[in-house]
């Protein structure tokens, strides 16, 4: 396998390294985005890549894992908006996501969170399945972190009121 020229602060990795270290999060980003399974493996699919390709030169591992975040995101939105999607009717899926969670609440709450729109489920997302904290989901969306609150705190109201009654009283 190669290596990347590694940054200051980042161990070289090979491909096979970062895939193996990131597959999970790129695949279960990509799935709550585009909701098709095989449009999340063509999402994750390019991401790698992408990355291989490219070969960046990252300052931090967070550097490469905001990288990979953002590179994932403008995946989605590329097969999200392309003008194939927007041509056609897709067919119901029954595939489990990966990330799926077990009980019954946590399903009802996942599903909620994939029903948002997608600007604040990428924030959501980001922070409460990939626990990543504000300054880095500011990074990885290119916005500013007062951006990301504002995010997460209509999201959280969105989906307060798409659980009413499942969770929450009036």
């Amino acid at each position: 396998m190669a290596h990347e020229t590694s940054g200051t602060n980042v161990p070289a990795r090979t491909t096979e390294e970062v895939i193996n270290l990131y597959a999970d999060m790129v695949y279960r980003i990509a799935y709550t985005h585009v909701q098709i399974k095989a449009d999340a493996d063509d999402v994750f699919q390019e991401v790698f890549l992408l990355y291989c390709k490219k070969r960046p030169v990252f300052e931090s591992e967070a550097h490469r894992r905001n990288w990979l975040i953002n590179v994932t995101l403008k995946c989605c939105r590329k097969i999200t908006f392309g003008a194939f999607r927007r041509r056609t009717v897709p067919l119901e899926e029954e595939f489990p996501a990966a990330a799926d969670p077990p009980d019954d609440a946590a399903l009802s709450v996942y599903a909620a969170v994939r029903a948002l729109p997608q600007k604040y489920r990428a924030a959501i997302w980001l922070f409460y399945y990939e626990d990543l904290p504000v300054k880095e989901i500011a990074e990885a969306l290119g916005v500013p972190p007062d951006t990301v609150k504002s995010l997460l705190f209509r999201g959280r109201k969105k989906l307060k009121e798409q659980l009413k009654g499942a969770f929450f009283d009036e």
